[in-house]
């Protein structure tokens, strides 16, 4: 528990992350820096939830569940400090996936459009060339 007259420490995100399991537990919510090792037993959802929310700021984790005005009220006796924002690392920022450059040669649209048409004729006509040359050899059978 935080001693009120203690002056807050500023903590890094690298510090609170080597505080990740059962027997020393801190979590960061809302920029402050709690160390909730005694309430594991005690967490109504149990203690993996607080241990997977460990090394990361779990603000949207917290604020997600909906806790009641009373646990929030308990989180005081929990503070130990403040988080440095600085340490965290930066937001990948969003970037549109590169696409081909216009094509302002119309002469390869136009070789596909030829070939979309020409491929199914030149199979046509073969087929048409196997029917005529296997009928001819069944007629010369006959014969």
């Amino acid at each position: 528990m935080a001693d009120a007259g203690a002056e807050k420490k500023v903590y890094t995100l690298e510090e609170v992350s080597g505080h990740n399991h059962a027997r020393d537990c801190w979590l960061i919510i809302g920029g402050k820096v709690y160390d909730v090792t005694k309430f594991l037993e005690d967490h109504p959802g149990g203690d993996e939830v607080l241990l997977s929310a460990t090394g990361k700021d779990a603000t949207d984790d917290f604020e997600d569940v909906g806790h009641s005005t009373s646990a929030r009220s308990m989180m005081d006796d929990y503070l130990v400090g403040d988080i440095d924002p600085s340490s965290f690392p930066d937001k990948p920022t969003f970037q549109p996936a590169k696409q081909a450059a216009y094509n302002h040669d119309k002469s390869s649209e136009f070789l596909i459009k030829i070939l979309q048409f020409v491929v199914p004729l030149a199979i046509l006509a073969l087929a048409i060339a196997v029917r005529f040359l296997t009928k001819n050899e069944d007629v010369k059978k006959i014969e």
